[in-house]
C-alpha cells in the first residue's frame, strides 16, 4: 500500500513537472527552423531559426528555439535560405503600376519595332496612345527618333512615348498642338529638339511637363489598380520596402488611406515631389511616420539623364562638343530649397547624374548641413563624379545608386563622357569608402524590378551575357556582404529606419524572404536566376511561388 502511494505520488509529480514545463513555454505566432538565415546584423551572423510574434521577430537563433515556444505554426525549411526583406533604395513604385496601363516599349531594337507595337496595341477607340521604355542607344541607328510616321498613322490621336529613363518624350503633332508647343516655345530646363528647322517631337526634361498638363488624368480606380499591381510585382520579387523617388501629395495620401484599409501592405518610403503645392502642405504638416509609410524627404531633380545627354557636365559631352547638358533646377533654387529643408528637418534627395550637378549639390548640402548632427541627405544616382569632388561624400552626404545602370550604360557611357571622366563613373566602391554606407536600388521601371540583377551587377560588374570578361571598372565592384547590406540594412539607414527593419533581429518587423539558392555562396553568374519562394511582411505570407 505504501509502495503504491509512493508510486502514485511520483507519477503525479512527473506529470506536474511536465505540464509546468509546458506552461513555462512562451507563445509565438510562427517558428521557422532548419533554415540558412542571413541576419545581416552587426556581425553578419547566420542563424537557423526565427520566432515571430505580433508581426515582429521575437527571437533569432538555433533550432532549439522550437523547444522554447508554443507556436500556432511551425515550418521546417529544410536548409533553404532566408534574407531580410529587400529594400529598393530608389525606384518608382507608382510609376511601375501606371506602366502596366501603357504600351510596353522596353527592349525594342528599332523605331520600326515601336511602330509595330503601337499598331498591335491600339485601336480607333483610343483617346490617347501612351507607351514607355524606348531607348535609341539600343538601336542600330542611335539618333533620336522623329514624329513623322506617328503623324501619318495617328493624325487625330495624341501619342506620348516616354523614354526608358523618364527624361524624354517622343510625341506626335497632335500632342504638340494640344500642349501649344511650336518652334517659338522656349525652355530653360530642358530641350525641344529640332531638325532642319522643324520640330522632331522629342522633348527632353522640362518641356515634358507641357505635355503632362494636357494628358487626361487617371481615374481614382486606375490609380488604385496601379498601386496594387506594383505591390504584386514587388512582393513577387522579394521587396518589402520601396523608396518611391517622387510622389505627389495626392498619391501619398492615397497610399496612406489604402495602407490604413489594409488593401496596400507594402512599406513605402515616399519622397515628396518638389512642387510648391507639395512642399507647402507637407513642410507645414511635418513628417508622417506609420509602420508602413514614411514621409520625411523631398525628391529634387538636379539635372537630366546621360542617355538623353541631359546630365549636367562640367565640360562638353565627348560625343556632342557643344552640349553641356542642363540643370533642371537652377543653382539658386537648389540652394534656397536646401536651406528650407534643413530648417524643416526634412531630408533632401536629389537626382544628380553629371559631375556639374553633383558638385553643385555637394557644395549646397555641405553649407546647410554644417551644424546638423545626422541629416543623411542623399545624392540619387551619383553617376559621373569628378574624382576631385568625391571627398565631398561623407556621413552626412550619402550615395544612393543603381548597379544595373552601370551594366546597362557601359556600352555607350564612355562615348558620352570620354576616357578621362569615365574613371569617376559608377564608382560604388569609392563612394562606400567615403560615406561608409551605400543604398542600392534599381530605378525601376527604368531597369527591371528584379533585385537579384542588382546583386549580380554590383558584384560582377557584368551584364547577363557575362560581358565584359573582367567586369566594367571592376575596381569599383562591391563584395557580397556589402551588396546585401546595400539592399537591406544600409538602405534602411538611408531611410532612418535601421532600428525597425533591414536585418533579422529581435524587435524588428518580421519582413523576410525565402529564396531557392544561397546567393552568398553560389557562383556569381548563377545569382540572377534566383527565385523568391516566399515573401513575408510582418510575419504575414504575402507571396508564395506556388500561388503567385
Amino acid at each position: 500500500m505504501i509502495k503504491s502511494m509512493k508510486y502514485s505520488l511520483k507519477i503525479s509529480f512527473l506529470f506536474l513537472f511536465f505540464f509546468s514545463l509546458i506552461g513555462c513555454k512562451k507563445n509565438a505566432d510562427l517558428i521557422i527552423y532548419n533554415a540558412n538565415i542571413y541576419t545581416v546584423n552587426k556581425n553578419f551572423n547566420i542563424a537557423k531559426a526565427i520566432v515571430i510574434k505580433d508581426g515582429k521577430f521575437l527571437e533569432v537563433g538555433e533550432n532549439e528555439l522550437q523547444n522554447k515556444y508554443n507556436s500556432k505554426k511551425s515550418i521546417d525549411l529544410k536548409g533553404s535560405t532566408i534574407l531580410p526583406g529587400l529594400i529598393d533604395a530608389h525606384c518608382h513604385f507608382y510609376g511601375l503600376g501606371t506602366n502596366q496601363l501603357v504600351i510596353d516599349l522596353v527592349g525594342t531594337k528599332s523605331f520600326e519595332e515601336i511602330i509595330f507595337r503601337l499598331k498591335s496595341n491600339s485601336s480607333e477607340k483610343n483617346t490617347i496612345i501612351k507607351g514607355r521604355g524606348w531607348d535609341q542607344n539600343d538601336w542600330k541607328n542611335k539618333d533620336f527618333p522623329e514624329k513623322s510616321e506617328l503623324d501619318m498613322l495617328f493624325p487625330n490621336i495624341p501619342v506620348v512615348l516616354e523614354r526608358i529613363d523618364g527624361h524624354a518624350y517622343l510625341v506626335n503633332q497632335k500632342a504638340l498642338d494640344m500642349a501649344k508647343i511650336n518652334l517659338n516655345t522656349k525652355s530653360n530646363s530642358g530641350s525641344i529638339l529640332k531638325k532642319n528647322g522643324q520640330l522632331t517631337g522629342v522633348l527632353i526634361d522640362g518641356p515634358m511637363r507641357l505635355i503632362d498638363n494636357v494628358i487626361p488624368e487617371l481615374s481614382k480606380s486606375e490609380k488604385i489598380k496601379a498601386l496594387l499591381d506594383a505591390q504584386r510585382i514587388c512582393f513577387k520579387n522579394g521587396l518589402t520596402t520601396v523608396d518611391d523617388a517622387g510622389l505627389s501629395k495626392e498619391i501619398i495620401l492615397l497610399i496612406d488611406s489604402l495602407q490604413k484599409n489594409k488593401d496596400l501592405k507594402m512599406r513605402v518610403y515616399a519622397m515628396i515631389s518638389n512642387s510648391k503645392n507639395n512642399l507647402d502642405y507637407f513642410l507645414k504638416k511635418g513628417a508622417i511616420k506609420t509602420p508602413r509609410l514614411n514621409v520625411r524627404s523631398v525628391k529634387v531633380y538636379g539635372d537630366g539623364a546621360l542617355g538623353s545627354r541631359g546630365a549636367a557636365l562640367k565640360y562638353p559631352y565627348h560625343d556632342d562638343k557643344k552640349n553641356y547638358g542642363k540643370l533642371i533646377t537652377k543653382p539658386e533654387e537648389i540652394k534656397d530649397l536646401a536651406s528650407r529643408l534643413a530648417d524643416a528637418n526634412f531630408q533632401m534627395n536629389t537626382h544628380a547624374i553629371g559631375d556639374s550637378a553633383i558638385k553643385l549639390l555637394i557644395d549646397s548640402y555641405s553649407k546647410v548641413l554644417k551644424n546638423k548632427l545626422d541629416p543623411r541627405w542623399r545624392i540619387e544616382h551619383s553617376q559621373i563624379i569628378d574624382l576631385d569632388d568625391i571627398n565631398g561624400y561623407n556621413e552626412k552626404i550619402l550615395p544612393s545608386v543603381q548597379p544595373t545602370h552601370a551594366t546597362s550604360d557601359m556600352y555607350w557611357a564612355e562615348e558620352r563622357v570620354g576616357s578621362s571622366r569615365i574613371n569617376g563613373a559608377y564608382a560604388y566602391k569609392k563612394l562606400l569608402e567615403k560615406s561608409k554606407v551605400i543604398g542600392l536600388g534599381t530605378d525601376f521601371p527604368v531597369e527591371r524590378v528584379n533585385p537579384f540583377l542588382t546583386f549580380y551587377a554590383a558584384i560582377s560588374r557584368k551584364d547577363l551575357n557575362e560581358y565584359p570578361v573582367n567586369g566594367f571598372q571592376f575596381q569599383n565592384a562591391l563584395s557580397r556582404q556589402e551588396t546585401l547590406k546595400g539592399m537591406t540594412i544600409w538602405a534602411a539607414y538611408l531611410n532612418f529606419e535601421e532600428k525597425e527593419k533591414g536585418s533579422i533581429e529581435k524587435g524588428k518587423f518580421a519582413d523576410f524572404i525565402v529564396i531557392d539558392q544561397d546567393i552568398m555562396k553560389v557562383e556569381i553568374n548563377k545569382t540572377p536566376k534566383t527565385k523568391v519562394l516566399k515573401t513575408y511582411l510582418s510575419g504575414e505570407l504575402v507571396y508564395t511561388k506556388e500561388n503567385p
